[in-house]
């Protein structure tokens, strides 16, 4: 078959060379030959020297994803099944499997498309135009591989209702993938049980790569009092209740988010411990400081400040103002743990952050653990923004 050529500036490419899979709009000096947004095309270096295949999208600065690095390989339904199955083995191995993320665009070498499972159940976010046309062909080798070890899928969705789609020229959808089924799905991760909704929640429904930061904390909740701030359905809240805590507050601005977790403290059977409050945390964090409140565990769980370059500055200020504020909260020599899920708050700039906050606090922190996304968010090196959620614990002491 041929293919369109892209050909890069001489000098550029210098992610792509070194393991990355995008090539950026400015780093093209031409294209020569037919082509339509979404098809796959050769990238060249300045000289003519093949890189690989990708598929082409001129409405987006990511211009190209690449999706093979050999002359040889043909991108066709084969090698589509090929790196699903690749993704599922490697799930096999390192992750408990019941609910998981099963394709992590790129750094399962599928860029542009996320999967993931909840029980027998498969959420489908597709994110970039290239790998739409796959995306029916990924769902079946899915069913089919997950099958073949047992896994039935019952019903598949589809959340490609990000904005980032818009940067690709395409229109944001949500629904059914083949039969309709109930969307309010029942889930078990650390022993926790969850109703997840994966027509209406945040992103896919839920947070799957906390999965081994929320069993992280659950030696410092024993016999605690603990403070859940940005809870979402309750996910950390309930890991402190079942790890044995006396009681929890957990925090949320969404009242649709607050009514799921308090129907999770009752699936659970904690609802006698765990109380849920719709507020705004910036706001009620000071309160609880004027009425002089101290727990024994506070967790900091805040949606992304920043989703580009542009807005670090600003956001560095809000992650500073919430840990300052968190660490006030918590009791001398009891534990806070914390985190950031924005790629663009590189991980030394978040550590300096917290940093700053400490002395803003007049608190001496003691580390006890730093954690990543779960490894079914693998982090590719090369592509920087595989690696985004940072995760701290510590014990939070006053000044000698």
């Amino acid at each position: 078959m041929q293919y369109a050529v892209v050909q890069l500036k001489k000098g550029e490419g210098r992610t792509l060379k070194s393991g990355g899979m995008w090539v950026y709009d400015n780093e093209i000096a031409g294209i020569s030959g037919q082509f339509i947004n979404g098809d796959m095309v050769e990238v060249h270096d300045f000289d003519g020297y093949f890189m690989g295949y990708g598929f082409i999208n001129t409405n987006s600065k990511i211009t190209v994803r690449i999706m093979a690095r050999h002359k040889e390989n043909v991108v066709d339904d084969a090698f589509i099944e090929k790196r699903v199955k690749n993704a599922v083995e490697y799930r096999r191995n390192t992750i408990d499997m019941s609910s998981c993320r099963l394709i992590f665009g790129e750094a399962d070498f599928l860029p542009g498309i996320v999967v993931d499972k909840f029980s027998d159940v498969l959420v489908v976010q597709s994110l970039a135009l290239g790998i739409a046309r796959f995306k029916l062909t990924i769902v079946e080798c899915l069913k089919k591989i997950l099958s073949e070890y047992g896994m039935q899928i019952r019903g598949v969705y589809e959340r490609s209702d990000a904005k980032v789609r818009l940067n690709e020229g395409m229109e944001r959808v949500k629904g059914f993938i083949g039969e309709p089924f109930d969307t309010k799905v029942l889930i078990e991760e650390n022993g926790v049980k969850y109703y997840v909704d994966v027509e209406d929640g945040q992103k896919t429904g839920f947070f799957l790569d906390q999965k081994l930061n929320r069993k992280a904390i659950w030696p410092m909740a024993k016999d605690a009092r603990v403070l859940d701030c940005f809870t979402h359905t309750g996910s950390f809240a309930l890991n402190a209740a079942l790890a044995g805590a006396k009681s929890v507050l957990g925090v949320d601005a969404s009242e649709l988010a607050v009514n799921q977790a308090r129907e999770n403290a009752v699936l659970n059977g904690v609802e006698d411990r765990v109380q849920f409050q719709c507020a705004d945390v910036f706001e009620l964090l000071p309160k609880l400081e004027e009425q002089g409140e101290q727990f024994d565990l506070v967790i900091l769980d805040p949606p992304a400040f920043t989703k580009s370059r542009n807005s670090v500055k600003n956001a560095t200020k809000g992650y500073r103002e919430i840990n300052i504020r968190g660490m006030k909260l918590v009791k001398n020599g009891g534990y806070l743990a914390t985190c950031s899920c924005s790629h663009f708050m590189e991980p030394d700039l978040y550590a300096k952050t917290i940093h700053e906050a400490a002395r803003g606090a007049r608190k001496r922190l003691r580390q006890i653990e730093y954690k990543t996304q779960a490894p079914d968010h693998p982090i590719l090196w090369s592509a920087d923004e595989s690696l985004y959620l940072k995760f701290y614990i510590f014990q939070v002491c006053d000044e000698l």
